[in-house]
């Protein structure tokens, strides 16, 4: 009877949901920008000198949120293999990616089940990702710990793992 009582309060709660969609994107991406440029779906505008684009696809529920930091042609191996540590420890919800020849930040997420409050986070992490590539290559304060250099296979416990499988 608790559990049914509990179920009934929660009800309402529970079944509110944020359905994100083109009309609010623009009004968060207005709210928060310099300058805008574009219409419903697909948007250009600035944060504080950085360019950032949003694109959305209604008929499949998804959007991106992208930010162009270089020619991915100039971008040496050690950079490169920097940007893959980062995906997995600091860059968090935003990813760096290559395309056209671009190195972008990257926020990618199904759109009806964003909140107003994961976009501005989404384009906070898309904003720091660009700014902070070549040095910390953080997109938020927060980062997944993890061992780096200290932690170094030799060639010989390599080898021996290769050997087992």
């Amino acid at each position: 009877m608790k559990k049914l009582m509990l179920t009934i309060l929660l009800l309402p709660v529970l079944s509110f949901s944020q359905e994100m969609n083109n009309e609010k994107l623009q009004e968060i991406y207005t709210s928060v920008s310099d300058s805008i440029q574009g219409n419903k779906g697909a948007w250009q505008f600035f944060i504080k000198e950085v360019q950032l684009v949003s694109f959305t696809d209604t008929n499949h529920n998804r959007m991106r949120i992208i930010s162009p930091i270089a020619d991915s042609n100039t971008l040496d191996d050690a950079l490169i293999k920097a940007a893959l540590v980062a995906n997995f420890h600091t860059a968090l919800d935003v990813k760096y990616a290559v395309s056209d020849g671009v190195l972008w930040a990257v926020f990618i997420h199904p759109l009806k089940e964003l909140s107003e409050h994961q976009v501005r986070d989404a384009l906070s992490q898309v904003y720091h990702a660009n700014i902070n590539f070549g040095t910390t290559f953080a997109s938020t304060s927060l980062s997944f710990p993890w061992l780096g250099e200290e932690v170094k296979e030799s060639k010989e416990t390599i080898r021996l793992k290769k050997n087992k499988i």
